[in-house]
C-alpha cells in the first residue's frame, strides 16, 4: 500500500529474502504530518496547500490501517515534520506534540522518530532529546560502534550531542536512524561548537543577508542554507563503523534521515563542504 494523503505520505513495506522471497517483516512509514491547530495555508513556496487541521485525521487513518493488516507492521519509521513550524508562533508546540503522540500511542507497533527541519523550529535539542520524540531506547543494536555510543553518551557536552542509533528488526537486516541536523544552527544554542562551524560553512558560500534565501546560488550550492543541515565528523566515524560491522557480517542495511529535499537544498551539508 502506497497513499499520498495531502502532505501526509503512508508506506507500508514488506521486507523478504532474495533466496526464496519469503517476506521476513514488514514496517509502515509516514512523514511530514506537519499538524497545527489553524486554518489551512500553503507550503513556504506557496505552491501546494496545506491542511493543518486534517493531517492528524490521516494519521489515525494511518494507524488503525496499520492496525487491522493481516500481516501488521514490525516497526513504524515517522520521518519527520510531525509538527508544523507554526505552533511555535502560536505558542502551541507542546499541545500540537501531545495531540499527534496520543494517535501513535493507539499503535499495535513501536515507533521509530526522525528528527526534521520542524521539530527544531518548535524545539531545542535538548528539549528533544528528553521528550516522546527520543526512540534512542528501541535501539537493540550489539555492534561495537553502538556499545562504545552508549557508553560515551555519559560524558558527553549535551550541546554537541547527535541523535542517532541501529536496530535489527529481523536477523541480517539492520536499519541505521542517522540526524542530518547533526551540523545545523537549528536546535542548538548559538555559543555551542557546531552551530558556530554550521555557520560558517553557510556563509561561506550563501551571502544573502537571509541565510534560508538560496537566491544567486547555482544549483548545486542551493544547500547551502539554515533550514538544511549536516553530519557532524563524529557522526559520520560512528556510522561507518555501524556500516562496516553490518559489511563484515553481510547485513542489509536501510539508513534513515531527514533532509530538505523538496525545495532548494537536494543533499545535506557533507558533499564537497567548501574550507573555511
Amino acid at each position: 500500500m502506497n497513499e499520498i494523503w495531502s502532505n501526509v505520505i503512508l508506506t507500508f513495506v514488506q521486507m523478504g529474502t532474495e533466496r526464496d522471497n519469503s517476506i521476513c517483516f514488514s514496517f509502515g512509514v509516514i512523514a511530514d504530518i506537519q499538524y497545527a491547530d489553524v486554518e489551512d495555508g500553503y507550503n513556504f513556496m506557496k505552491t501546494r496547500k496545506r491542511y493543518y487541521r486534517n493531517s492528524i485525521t490521516l494519521l489515525s487513518e494511518a494507524v488503525e490501517e496499520w492496525n487491522k493488516d493481516c500481516m501488521p507492521p514490525s516497526f513504524i519509521l515517522q520521518l519527520g515534520d510531525i509538527i508544523d513550524g507554526l505552533n511555535a508562533q502560536h505558542k502551541a508546540s507542546k499541545k500540537a506534540l501531545k495531540n499527534v503522540m496520543q494517535e501513535f500511542k493507539k499503535s499495535k507497533a513501536d515507533i521509530h522518530h526522525i528528527w526534521g527541519n520542524h521539530e527544531f523550529y518548535n524545539f531545542s535539542r535538548h528539549c528533544l532529546m528528553s521528550s516522546a520524540l527520543n526512540s534512542q531506547h528501541l535501539g537493540n543494536s550489539m555492534t561495537p560502534a553502538s556499545s562504545n555510543r552508549v557508553n560515551s553518551n555519559v560524558g558527553e557536552d549535551k550541546q554537541e550531542t547527535f541523535y542517532c542509533y541501529d536496530f535489527c528488526p529481523f536477523p541480517s537486516f539492520r536499519f541505521v536512524v542517522i540526524d542530518c541536523y547533526d551540523l545545523s544552527t537549528l536546535g542548538r544554542e548559538d555559543c555551542s561548537k557546531k552551530y558556530q562551524e554550521s555557520l560558517k560553512i553557510i556563509r561561506k558560500i550563501n551571502k544573502n543577508e537571509d541565510l534560508n534565501n538560496p537566491e544567486g546560488l547555482g544549483a548545486a550550492k542551493q544547500r547551502f542554507v539554515q533550514f538544511n543541515g549536516g553530519l557532524s565528523q563524529d557522526q559520520l566515524e560512528w556510522l561507518d563503523e555501524v556500516l562496516s560491522y553490518s559489511d563484515e557480517n553481510q547485513e542489509k542495511v536501510i539508513v534513515v534521515g531527514r533532509f530538505c529535499v523538496p525545495y532548494y537544498s537536494r543533499n545535506i551539508f557533507n558533499e564537497n563542504i567548501p574550507s573555511y
